[in-house]
């Protein structure tokens, strides 16, 4: 993993939470925030993922907030018409519940709605450009490893992200998913570009 995003404090992440429109949870319910590298290097995890209980940060860890090689240049394997490229600088009040990633992993499931694009000119770059989309993709926020007790670390996206959220340090992802799960509601979501 090669990142080199500078390490916001927890008061300029909110901020610009709150620039995009978003608001602040109290303690008590989840918010995570994905800042997504402006260097976008192709099939990498260089991006990250801010984990806030209201105002409070509790955890920072790596992961992609973009699609990886297998969506970007394969997708019409998959009867796709293009990767899907989540759109920067958005807010999601209650976008994610807990429930499971493909039936096989305990993972955070999208229920509603994003604004989203179809990269399909295959040339190594996650993209927002052409017609913007308003759906339930299934963009899920889950790990790299369906063994429920993996400290794995992996490097490549390839095919672990065609829309989903994905964090690349399994030991990381676990603390994070066993908190939400405890919990059981809701959780807010932000992604945001790299500022």
């Amino acid at each position: 993993m090669s990142t080199t995003m500078i390490p916001y404090t927890e008061s300029l992440i909110l901020e610009q939470v709150e620039c995009i429109g978003g608001t602040i949870p109290n303690k008590g319910k989840y918010l995570i925030v994905g800042v997504q590298s402006k260097k976008d290097a192709f099939n990498v995890f260089d991006d990250r993922f801010y984990v806030f209980d209201g105002p409070l940060l509790k955890h920072v860890s790596s992961g992609t907030t973009n699609a990886g090689k297998t969506a970007l240049l394969f997708f019409e394997n998959y009867n796709l018409s293009g990767a899907a490229i989540w759109k920067t600088n958005m807010f999601y009040k209650g976008l994610y519940k807990p429930g499971y990633h493909k039936g096989r992993m305990r993972a955070l499931r999208q229920q509603k709605p994003i604004y989203y694009y179809r990269d399909f000119d295959k040339d190594m770059l996650c993209e927002e450009q052409g017609k913007l989309f308003f759906d339930n993709i299934y963009g899920n926020m889950h790990g790299v490893d369906y063994n429920p007790y993996s400290t794995i670390t992996k490097n490549e996206i390839n095919g672990w992200s065609f829309a989903c959220q994905v964090w690349n340090k399994m030991g990381d992802y676990r603390q994070m998913i066993n908190a939400v799960w405890k919990r059981n509601q809701t959780v807010d979501y932000a992604l945001l570009k790299e500022f």
